[in-house]
């Protein structure tokens, strides 16, 4: 093996040897390009010594390298910067502003003071605990606040969608007649809005720079303007600015494909933000992206990246794009970035009937009917394992630890994933399956968004249509549609997670193919949004249940074996899949909820027994009765990274409070979701006498979903009370819920306690 060694310390450029390393990692690429022109078989390792490296262009690594490595001592000692280091001199502005001179023309984002980076002049002020852009206004970008700037051009306006689902970036470019500013941007989602009313905030304006720690470049001046922090002598301190925003680019294509490059013991740190470059649809999910990456994989086989640092860096850390084949991502610390840890996204060229908008669609007589990929553009057997990915999304919010849309067999493996705006792990569509995420340990996701999960997916394949009606008379003419483009069973198996502002997995718009199970979901439980051929087995929902949504009459879904917290959380069915059985529920009643309409037959209720779950063992004891249901323990010690360093600092999930299914707030009788109306027992004289019953017996309907089928025509109301269904009486849910099992009607004729009177009345039960 050729070495070329390359140290910052070097007093002169020598020629690459232990003794005479290149002081710059140029010479030392230069160097290796001549032993390969020499010799093209050469396997070459770029040895890079303790040091800090600016980089003035990115390093760029093609077939003609096929062999090389770039390993550092390690990532504690050797940093490579997309920045470069400004010696200023400082006078002052007022009493608490500094400013000084920069070269002409130069332009940054990035400000980064003793190696931390500061905050670019905004409003409201940076505050770690202000929730969405760490600080939000209504009035960020208000005719008002316009009128006290003295030049808004140029100023930045961040603002979450309307309905939380990511964020939107504009670019102020001037102000309207009517006051208002003139905005260029917005385009960094799929799923078009207005920017969200309240969650807002605008910065690079000189005007807001009022706090410690905020900066701001005056670009026509060339002039930097900066109030340090308490503890910042500007003096003695050290000055760097981003103006790199990718530091290694890895690029070869299917016919002559970079193979076998390893990165390696490396820090990579301080570049530019990236969300006002041009983004692209990633066919029908709520995405877009754009296609770069500090370290960027396109048209390779068999890379790999591991032990590296990642850090404050301004978009995408890492992205195989296109055709990739091979890519290992071992052992990485990920953190304080500005977009996506890693991801892997393929070409929509290798989409068959591609639609790239949610409305859009392919109608069926013009459709390719082919299943599968059309080309080989796209990544494909690709390893994420053990890594440790935190604070991303620091900018932009449609992002995810390891995000994957139109791939392959990526298997995504024991990575600790948390503090995160949206997903930790996302996957944007069915095309093509085969992906297997084992061993993660997921939580504190969706912070700053809505409606999503710690897993997230969607399938708005082929099939997909944002009609139910026609997407409904597609599947049942064409019942393998599903799978033409999810060719493969995605497999999601022994992982933690945890969503406290979502789901703790959500398979949403027409995911379909997955095996689901040995899963520990810690809060939200498992959505299943309508889809086809999803197994779910022997997972445990604690505090929570399985969510099933507008399933399709023959989905083909399998429910078994699980311990659930609570009864079916269901919305909109027109079927129950092909089995929910052997389940284990916490009561006798949310247990009878599903057997009304014939599921569970077979299920149980009570205690499982969980070991331990104050220190996260969920496993249960021998005399647990999952066991006697088909459930099965699985490993509770295996979540997450497994490198020592990183199990010493890695963040685990808050441990949830166990919910008493018996209890309801104190109260004997809990509340039980049926037809998504929330009903209890009667319980008390007082209840007796607050609702004029007879008796202390019944059921109270305490709230109502005005969609629930149930609440159709003169259907049940707030405040009822169940007293009867024909001739037999009904005094607690039990009650309730056996007569409706026995039911084979779409109706039901209920007495009900209405205003002190009692009323018969007709409920829809479908």
């Amino acid at each position: 093996m050729d070495i070329v060694f390359v140290s910052p310390t070097a007093e002169t450029n020598g020629d690459g040897t232990q003794n005479s390393p290149f002081s710059n990692i140029s010479a030392a690429m230069q160097k290796a390009k001549e032993i390969k022109s020499i010799n093209p078989e050469a396997n070459i390792l770029v040895n890079i010594l303790p040091g800090t490296y600016y980089l003035s262009e990115s390093i760029k690594i093609d077939a003609s390298l096929n062999g090389l490595s770039i390993k550092g001592t390690d990532a504690s000692d050797v940093i490579i910067k997309g920045a470069i280091p400004l010696n200023l001199k400082w006078e002052k502005f007022n009493e608490s502003i500094y400013v000084t001179s920069v070269e002409a023309g130069l332009e940054f984002d990035q400000f980064v003071v003793n190696n931390n980076p500061q905050i670019l002049a905004r409003y409201p002020n940076y505050n770690e605990g202000g929730h969405y852009w760490q600080g939000y206004a209504e009035d960020a970008i208000s005719k008002e606040r316009l009128e006290s700037w003295k030049n808004p051009e140029g100023a930045f306006f961040h603002a979450l969608h309307g309905g939380r689902w990511g964020g939107f970036h504009f670019e102020i470019t001037g102000v309207n007649e009517d006051g208002t500013p003139k905005l260029t941007g917005g385009h960094q989602n799929n799923r078009g809005s207005r920017p969200h009313k309240e969650y807002r905030m605008v910065e690079n304006v000189f005007k807001e720079l009022d706090a410690p720690g905020e900066w701001f470049l005056d670009k026509t001046s060339s002039k930097l303007y900066y109030w340090p922090t308490e503890n910042v002598s500007v003096e003695n301190a050290t000055f760097e600015v981003a103006v790199l925003k990718d530091l290694i680019q890895v690029t070869g294509t299917i016919e002559e494909p970079a193979k076998n490059i390893t990165i390696s013991g490396i820090t990579l740190e301080n570049t530019a933000r990236t969300f006002m470059e041009d983004f692209e649809p990633l066919l029908r999910s709520d995405w877009t992206i754009y296609r770069g990456a500090v370290l960027f994989f396109e048209g390779t086989e068999n890379c790999k990246i591991e032990n590296s640092e990642f850090a404050n860096l301004g978009g995408n850390v890492i992205m195989a794009s296109k055709y990739n084949k091979g890519l290992q991502v071992i052992g990485n610390h990920i953190h304080d970035c500005g977009a996506s840890a890693i991801s892997f996204v393929g070409d929509v060229s290798a989409v068959r009937s591609p639609s790239l908008n949610y409305r859009e669609f392919v109608p069926l007589e013009e459709m390719d009917t082919i299943a599968g990929p059309k080309n080989e553009l796209y990544p494909r057997a690709c390893l994420v394992e053990d890594n440790l990915i935190y604070r991303i999304g620091r900018t932009e919010k449609q992002t995810a630890g390891v995000q994957i849309s139109m791939a392959m067999d990526i298997t995504v493996s024991h990575n600790s994933i948390y503090d995160v705006p949206r997903a930790g792990i996302n996957i944007g569509d069915g095309t093509w399956g085969g992906h297997i995420l084992e061993y993660n340990d997921v939580f504190n996701t969706v912070l700053e968004t809505s409606d999503h999960g710690s897993f997230n997916s969607w399938g708005r394949d082929r099939f997909w249509y944002p009609n139910r009606k026609i997407m409904d008379s597609l599947t049942t003419a064409n019942p393998e549609m599903p799978k033409w483009d999810a060719i493969k069973t995605t497999i999601i198996r022994n992982n933690r997670f945890r969503c406290d502002h979502g789901w703790d997995i959500d398979l949403d718009d027409g995911s379909s193919n997955y095996h689901i199970y040995n899963n520990l979901c810690l809060n939200s439980g498992i959505k299943l949004r309508e889809g086809f051929k999803r197994v779910v087995t022997n997972n445990i929902t604690v505090n929570n249940s399985l969510h099933p949504h507008v399933w399709f009459a023959k989905s083909e879904d399998i429910f078994k074996n699980n311990i659930v917290g609570d009864t079916y959380q269901d919305v909109g069915l027109l079927g129950w899949g092909k089995e929910l059985d052997y389940n284990l529920f916490p009561t006798e009643e949310s247990m009878m909820k599903p057997q009304i309409y014939g599921m569970d037959k077979h299920s149980a209720f009570g205690d499982p027994l969980f070991i331990d779950p104050c220190n996260l063992d969920f496993g249960v004891t021998k005399d647990s009765p999952a066991l006697n249901i088909g459930f099965k323990n699985f490993p509770m010690d295996q979540f997450g990274v497994k490198k020592a360093k990183f199990k010493a600092i890695a963040k685990t999930p808050e441990v949830p409070v166990l919910k008493d299914p018996t209890s309801n707030n104190g109260k004997a009788s809990p509340v039980v979701a049926w037809l998504r109306n929330n009903i209890k027992n009667v319980e008390s004289e007082q209840e007796q006498s607050a609702y004029g019953l007879n008796t202390d017996q019944g059921v109270i309907v305490l709230r109502v979903w005005k969609h629930s089928p149930a609440v159709k025509g003169n259907g049940i109301k707030k405040g009822d009370v169940i007293l009867q269904s024909g001739d037999v009486k009904i005094s607690t849910i039990k009650d309730f819920f056996k007569i409706m099992s026995k039911s084979e009607s779409d109706t039901m004729n209920l007495v009900v306690m209405r205003n002190q009177t009692e009323q018969e009345i007709t409920i829809h039960l479908k």
